[in-house]
């Protein structure tokens, strides 16, 4: 199978949409001669049309031309939001470059501020929303510890579908797998609103630490909290930096 050539643009809307210059910058760069191809032409006109994935500047590749995929160990105390008045940003572990990528970088899904673990970002809406729709039934598994110690009896029950406070419908069956006296690995395959806190606090306890260990095929391994690294996005492909 033929790979298709990527698509050609404007060198000002690329540069612009990747968030490495302003669009009224890019004709002083193109003067400077700071904008290049990889075989060396320099480009002098703002309008040029070309493959992102060709063009350097200062000469080095642009970040990421054919879009973010990324996994974040997220830390605790940090929240999913773009308002700087609601914290400290999980954006702020980027490269504030990111900011002013178009489309915008986003979360797919949330974690709270209580709440470590996988997060995965991306500006591709397409893939955010395969991954984040309950249609998709992508699996979420993570580590709760709680205030009591745990009933064996919570599997069977997490398997029948918990009923949460103030919703009509009952979660859909979830896996629950005891570890100790008070950690438990819940699996869900939903995205409610504090879901695993609500199902457990259902049944009588609390949560006290909460990590996301798994979203769907993705895993934190060995990385850090607040550490990011790209990985292949929902088709299989590997973005090219």
């Amino acid at each position: 199978m033929t790979t298709p050539a990527p698509a050609r643009r404007r060198l000002d809307q690329c540069l612009g949409s990747l968030g490495v210059a302003r669009r009224a910058e890019v004709p002083r760069l193109c003067r400077d001669g700071r904008v290049t191809l990889r075989d060396g032409t320099v480009l002098r006109q703002a309008a040029t049309k070309v493959a992102p994935r060709d063009v350097l500047l200062d000469g080095s590749p642009l970040p990421y031309p054919e879009g973010l995929f990324i996994l974040l160990h997220k830390p605790l105390g940090y929240v999913c939001s773009h308002d700087a008045n609601e914290g400290d940003l999980v954006y702020d572990l980027l490269p504030a470059s990111w900011r002013n990528r178009r489309p915008s970088v986003s979360t797919i899904g949330r974690l709270d501020k209580d709440t470590s673990g996988v997060l995965l970002l991306t500006d591709d809406g397409q893939a955010a929303h395969r991954l984040a729709s309950p249609a998709s039934h992508v699996e979420k598994s993570y580590l709760a510890t709680v205030d009591h110690p745990l009933d064996p009896s919570l599997t069977a029950r997490f398997a029948e579908g918990i009923a949460l406070r103030g919703e009509r419908t009952p979660c859909a069956p979830a896996a629950f797998e005891m570890l100790s006296e008070t950690q438990a690995r819940v699996t869900v395959c939903e995205g409610r609103y504090h879901m695993v806190r609500r199902m457990l606090a259902a049944c009588g306890w609390k949560v006290t630490a909460l990590h996301r260990e798994r979203f769907g095929r993705y895993q934190l391994d060995d990385l850090a909290p607040g550490q990011w690294r790209d990985t292949p996005d929902p088709d299989g492909r590997i973005r090219m930096p």
